[in-house]
């Protein structure tokens, strides 16, 4: 498979963007964001247009990628709400639609999270953006799945770009490593994430959303490590 992957500089990202580069079933990797994440690697090329928003100049080069891995995302924390919505939102569609003239059918996978409201009414507002978001995926001609973790331990010296989120991992690290032992429908780890993307592009899976216990069950499938 050839990937496309968005937010690779972001904890996530970086986890997902490791375990492409690790496994023979991704021939090419091609990051797109609004920077670099400085690896260097015989797959990967990196992409940094002037606005995510509009990927036409570039669409024939997304043509030759079939699969999309999106990242790409904020904390609603602080943020005003038009701003939180045009983030999660509108960028995730524009990019999406995008693809899907480019290369109908191709694979999307979106990184939400636990909690994502698909009814859209509830009361808490990043679930009711991120429910919307999923439901407007799910109208498209693209082969969608949502992933929808927990709690995400970083492994293999990845970090947040979050300062704050740095110091909860650093004292919190041996916490999780137990809670994804007792309660491993609440903990994935970056390593997990990553891989559980490629098999599910490469095997499919029965859901097209996946809670934290069926991305944790799908990252545990063998696969040839490059």
């Amino acid at each position: 498979m050839k990937v496309l992957l968005f937010g690779a500089t972001g904890m996530v990202g970086q986890g997902v963007l490791r375990e492409c580069l690790t496994d023979d079933r991704v021939e090419q990797v091609l990051t797109v964001g609004r920077t670099a994440t400085g690896t260097v690697h015989p797959k990967l090329t990196e992409l940094v247009p002037e606005d995510l928003t509009d990927l036409g100049a570039h669409t024939a080069e997304l043509s030759r990628y079939d699969t999309c891995f999106f990242c790409l995302g904020v904390s609603s924390a602080g943020m005003p709400a038009e701003e939180y919505e045009r983030i999660t939102y509108q960028l995730t569609l524009s990019v999406a639609r995008t693809l899907a003239a480019t290369r109908p059918h191709s694979t999307f996978i979106y990184v939400s999270g636990a909690g994502t409201d698909s009814s859209e009414r509830g009361r808490i507002r990043w679930a009711r953006v991120k429910g919307a978001t999923e439901n407007a995926l799910k109208r498209l001609p693209l082969t969608t799945y949502f992933f929808r973790p927990g709690v995400v331990q970083p492994l293999h010296g990845i970090t947040s770009k979050t300062q704050l989120y740095r110091s909860i991992y650093r004292f919190t690290g041996p916490l999780l490593s137990l809670l994804r032992r007792v309660a491993p429908a609440t903990v994935t780890t970056t390593e997990k994430l990553g891989r559980a993307m490629v098999s599910v592009t490469a095997d499919g899976y029965p859901q097209q959303i996946l809670e934290p216990r069926d991305i944790t069950a799908a990252g545990r499938r063998d696969r040839p490590a490059g």
